[in-house]
């Protein structure tokens, strides 16, 4: 929360090019929290330096072509980007194998997820184009969806919030615990549909294999036709 007066003050004095800005260095992997970022985005609108509804798309952009950065210079440079100095900071080999791990485990919804995950976004965009994955528009589907769930609500909360700052603190503390509960429900979510879904192609396959028992064997030989002499 101590960075949340520093970026009011800053954008307050640069407006939607300093969000646009610090957003994108968020989607870079700056360790810059995006969640307290766009809510200062909101502040700044609430107390009339900027208009709400601009604000909102200026970090929509932000935050889509930070990720989408993210994506496209893994997709672009493959592995070799794992061995540039800045990448190595957040995308060890251990982080690295443990995303592939987690894309085994819930396919391509851990990227619906972790636009709610600080700290995991960059890594797991960026190996989603490493590994090619996706295509560049799948991504972005996801990715932008997940994005509409989370940018308006703490712009907005920033926005409505702007006068009356300890109020605004508890909420967003709350916005972030709510945010954890959230992660945990789409978790669950993702697993029992998986779990159903495998249990389905296990009947499927079960039913197919039954009907092709009954199927009379291609070897068993056809009686021989009656022919007139």
């Amino acid at each position: 929360m101590d960075i949340l007066q520093p970026l009011v003050d800053f954008f307050s004095s640069f407006g939607y090019a300093a969000v646009f800005g610090v957003l994108l260095a968020c989607g870079f992997g700056v360790p810059i929290p995006e969640d307290i970022t766009l809510v200062a985005g909101g502040i700044i609108s609430g107390l009339g330096y900027t208009n709400v509804h601009i604000m909102l798309l200026v970090s929509l952009a932000g935050v889509l072509i930070g990720d989408g950065t993210m994506f496209a210079l893994g997709r672009v440079f493959g592995g070799r980007i794992l061995k540039v100095r800045f990448v190595a900071r957040f995308l060890t080999a251990e982080r690295y194998a443990m995303v592939q791990a987690q894309f085994e485990k819930y396919g391509n919804w851990v990227l619906f997820v972790a636009r709610f995950m600080p700290g995991l976004r960059s890594p797991i965009f960026m190996t989603a184009g490493i590994t090619r994955r996706v295509s560049f528009w799948r991504f972005l589907l996801m990715d932008g969806f997940a994005a509409l769930i989370s940018v308006p609500i703490w712009v907005y909360l920033g926005y409505y919030g702007a006068n009356k700052r300890d109020w605004l603190m508890d909420q967003v503390e709350r916005g972030q615990s709510g945010v954890i509960a959230l992660i945990g429900v789409l978790l669950v979510a993702i697993v029992v549909f998986y779990v159903l879904r495998r249990r389905a192609n296990t009947r499927r396959a079960r039913i197919q294999q039954s009907a092709d028992a009954r199927l009379p064997s291609s070897t068993d030989a056809a009686p021989p036709k009656e022919t007139n002499t």
